[in-house]
């Protein structure tokens, strides 16, 4: 509770984005759930603090640097003045940006290392291991998938060096313990029982927490030709940004927030903030925080985005075609609670055309529009009520509610859906109610007015509750009805719009529809200049754009030739995974139910190797469709995914390149 402000504090964090390069809008996503969170718990009363920033360190940072001919320093100036504009042009409402290379957050990891040196957690010794590069991560081989890293999946190098390690295995008893007996700390679930079974169960091995290959790094006080290994130096921004101090002067800031209320993160950095960090902490003496979200990823089209592939969808670029608060709504709406969301140009447009220009856009200026026609703009509270009214009432009243409980649980995507269930009841109640048939008779005018002031009233309700996840949006209705966002705790009455208001005279259109191939000609545009700007990259790194060669293609025997008849016997159609788990007596197969049509057919596929059930899910997939059903393992499978096959042996599903409904045919 902040004394000052009588408030409950409410302290929340992203995970710093790494300064090697431009966020894509999946590392934007992150920002802007954490900002509508924060914004929500504003609403709610809370006294939030919200950080978000950069982290700048490490070897793969010096390189890059090195390559382009400017110091690490000026690449991360660059590349962090480049994340900050995005974050805020996303209209993210953060108290604080750090970057890893402020003076005063340097000093205090350089202390904080010589604390837990002087108390006997910090050792010096050697590493020899396998070390991969982008991750920063050294690994055994046992810990290696397939001779790369089991993170990222690249090429990994020997090395070894001295090193100071962290005593890991001192606390890891007790971290079980508190993960145990806090089932709220690591959500989804899914990640909780990732970390338990894989990792700390098996036991903790102690952590490489210092390096001497490279120089870009916070020095270690003590021994100068060490700089501290990236996740010491990271993880404690939470708490350096705000004013703690090893020496035990920290500030009434960091007094007042910690511990954080959530760190919101990628899937895949759980590992270090639910292991690593906690033990840091107890270390240190300082609560854990009480919560860790390891949200899921954006893919493009199923993929994960990559420069390499031409895939990336950037954030600047959305907004240009679409504004913020719409690349906002498909980001925010789009990403499931646990499995990964999926993103293409086509789905944004379908999505934007159907909830905000159909849904929202058009019950606003519908609305605004009959006011004005019928009673020159002036919305007036009658009493002439009728049964119709009271389901629109009560849905409008109980949205609060849902929308809170939704967001209590982190499932952002639903609290909006709740909020565009209450819009579509609008919608729905006009049709009901008829208002131009009502205006045709003269003693019907209290019971249209009436009507006019329902609507006014739910979508001053609904654009209130949207305010958190679409704030200009929000802040443009209640501008169009000449009021504004409404008292959170006043959300769930209904007839606290001002009887009598005038509203605008000309309704602003708030999302006009898209012509989808109108946007997919300046996609193309957008996709063109990525390559271009891509292929300079590599040049000026020293790295050749990857041309088409004898090592990129393959040429495999050729098999009996077929008539255009027996082609035609086979039926090929997209499919839409709905759900996937592992065939329990295989290590090879993945079991699948895919939605084809209107019809669900479940197929069992070799490809447990290559991906993940929950990685299946939502993917649209090609299918042979009328293949002779077949148990595999004594599990029935009812087609075949069709994959394409590398000289290694490695599979890739073939999807669609563009956005294509479940069903249609691929001829």
């Amino acid at each position: 509770m902040c004394t000052k402000c009588n408030k409950e504090k409410y302290y929340i964090t992203t995970a710093i984005a790494y300064t090697s390069g431009k966020p894509h809008i999946g590392n934007t996503y992150e920002i802007v759930l954490a900002d509508s969170i924060a914004r929500f718990k504003r609403q709610e009363g809370y006294d939030v603090y919200f950080q978000t920033g950069t982290d700048e360190h490490g070897q793969k940072i010096q390189e890059k640097a090195e390559k382009t001919g400017i110091s690490p320093q000026e690449y991360v100036d660059q590349v962090a003045s480049q994340v900050k504009s995005i974050w805020d042009m996303m209209n993210s409402s953060y108290d604080s940006f750090v970057r890893t290379t402020d003076k005063d957050h340097e000093e205090q990891v350089a202390k904080i290392f010589q604390k837990l040196y002087e108390q006997g957690d910090i050792y010096k010794g050697a590493y020899e291991g396998m070390y991969c590069t982008p991750c920063e991560s050294f690994w055994t081989e046992s810990q290696l998938a397939d001779g790369k890293c089991p993170d990222c999946g690249r090429e990994v190098k020997p090395a070894k060096e001295e090193a100071y390690f962290f005593k890991m295995s001192k606390y890891a008893d007790r971290l079980i313990e508190y993960i145990n007996s806090h089932p709220e700390f690591i959500q989804p679930v899914s990640r909780k029982n990732e970390m338990m079974n894989n990792f700390l169960l098996p036991g903790l091995q102690d952590l490489c927490v210092s390096r001497t290959s490279f120089h870009w790094g916070i020095p270690v006080n003590f021994d100068p030709k060490h700089v501290v290994y990236v996740w010491l130096d990271a993880l404690t921004n939470y708490i350096t940004k705000i004013g703690y101090d090893a020496d035990g002067a920290s500030t009434e800031l960091f007094c007042k927030n910690w511990p954080a209320d959530l760190h919101l993160i990628g899937k895949d950095i759980i590992r270090f903030h639910t292991i690593y960090w906690p033990i840091f902490l107890m270390a240190l003496n300082l609560p854990l925080p009480k919560q860790v979200f390891g949200h899921p990823w954006l893919l493009q089209g199923g993929e994960k985005m990559s420069k390499s592939k031409g895939n990336v969808i950037y954030a600047d670029d959305m907004v240009k075609l679409f504004g913020v608060d719409a690349t906002r709504y498909f980001v925010l709406h789009e990403m499931p609670f646990d499995n990964d969301g999926i993103i293409t140009w086509e789905l944004v447009v379908e999505r934007l055309n159907s909830d905000l220009a159909n849904i929202l856009g058009n019950l606003v200026n519908r609305t605004i529009s009959m006011c004005n026609k019928y009673f020159g703009g002036v919305v007036k509270k009658t009493g002439a009520q009728e049964a119709v009214d009271q389901e629109l009432k009560s849905l409008a009243k109980a949205t609060k509610d849902k929308v809170q409980k939704k967001m209590d649980e982190l499932r952002v995507a639903d609290a909006i859906s709740e909020v565009f269930t209450l819009l579509r009841r609008s919608n729905k109640y006009i049709d009901e109610t008829e208002p131009w048939v009502l205006a045709k008779e003269e003693d019907k005018k209290d019971r249209l007015s009436e009507v006019l002031y329902n609507l006014t009233e739910s979508i001053t309700i609904a654009a209130s509750l949207l305010y958190s996840f679409l704030p200009k949006t929000a802040e443009k209705i209640v501008a169009q009805l000449n009021t504004s966002i409404r008292d959170f705790q006043k959300l769930d009455q209904f007839g606290l719009y001002e009887s009598g208001t005038k509203v605008t005279e000309q309704p602003e259109i708030l999302f006009a529809r898209l012509d989808a191939k109108e946007i997919m000609k300046e996609v193309e545009i957008i996709r063109q200049a990525q390559k271009a700007e891509f292929e300079a990259e590599q040049r000026a790194m020293g790295e050749a754009p990857e041309e088409v060669s004898a090592e990129n293609v393959i040429d495999i025997p050729a098999k009996e030739e077929i008539s255009y008849d027996d082609f035609m016997k086979m039926q090929f159609q997209v499919g839409e995974i709905i759900s996937c788990e592992a065939v329990a007596k295989s290590k090879k197969l993945l079991c699948s139910q895919v939605r084809i049509g209107s019809q669900v057919k479940q197929i069992v596929s070799g490809i447990r190797k290559y991906y993940t059930p929950e990685e299946m899910v939502g993917k649209k997939v090609m299918v042979l469709v009328n293949l002779k059903p077949a148990k595999l393992a004594d599990v029935l499978s009812e087609g075949m995914l069709l994959c394409a096959e590398d000289e290694n042996g490695t599979l890739a599903l073939m999807t669609p390149e563009k956005q294509m409904p479940s069903g249609a045919e691929i001829c």
